[in-house]
């Protein structure tokens, strides 16, 4: 492979934690829900707020009149203490000396700025899908980032699930799942500085 001009990075996953299921199982168990109905929810809900149908302020509407015993402060607040970094985060200050820095995740800007805040001088665009309203395995996601690009070099796409990598692949694009013992970070090392 010639050398990668563009490296795409998903978020959750990849350089930070997923808050689910660990969320919904910690709410069923605190306040005895069954966590079916958590991921019923969940489910009906997931588009609308991934492609920014609805707002953050909406879906917490939304899940305290779906679950009303359940403190809304407190699943907001566990939320966002799930979405913690993975390893990768330390590497993106020198990956960026190598290639062009981006993000696309099925995410709310809300639920990741945290992460994003501290690398973001290293990151030369970000493209989550509650901000332009499609989701991954999409392909106008991809392109939507594809037309950030400054060159027509090769690209590489970080995700980990594998739906995320086909409509990456459909376009051109390099790809690597990330495994959750962190082997793909070698990987991309690997395929920049050499």
């Amino acid at each position: 492979m010639d050398k990668i001009t563009d490296l795409v990075l998903d978020i959750a996953g990849v350089i930070s934690t997923n808050f689910s299921p660990i969320l919904w199982e910690d709410l069923s168990s605190k306040y005895k829900i069954p966590y079916d109905d958590l991921i019923k929810f969940r489910k009906v809900i997931r588009k609308e707020l991934w492609t920014g149908r609805i707002d953050e302020k909406e879906f917490w509407i939304r899940f305290s009149k779906r679950f009303p015993t359940i403190d809304r402060e407190y699943a907001k607040n566990k939320l966002l203490s799930l979405i913690t970094p993975l390893p990768a985060i330390d590497e993106i200050p020198m990956w960026s000396k190598y290639a062009n820095i981006h993000l696309l995740s099925n995410h709310r800007i809300e639920w990741v700025k945290h992460i994003i805040s501290p690398i973001q001088e290293y990151i030369t665009t970000i493209t989550i899908s509650g901000d332009v309203g499609f989701c991954k395995p999409q392909v106008d996601i991809y392109l939507k980032v594809k037309s950030h690009f400054y060159s027509k070099g090769n690209v590489l796409f970080v995700d980990d699930q594998l739906k995320n990598l086909s409509g990456a692949r459909n376009i051109g694009w390099n790809t690597l799942l990330a495994d959750a013992k962190g082997e793909w970070i070698k990987k991309v090392s690997h395929q920049l500085f050499n």
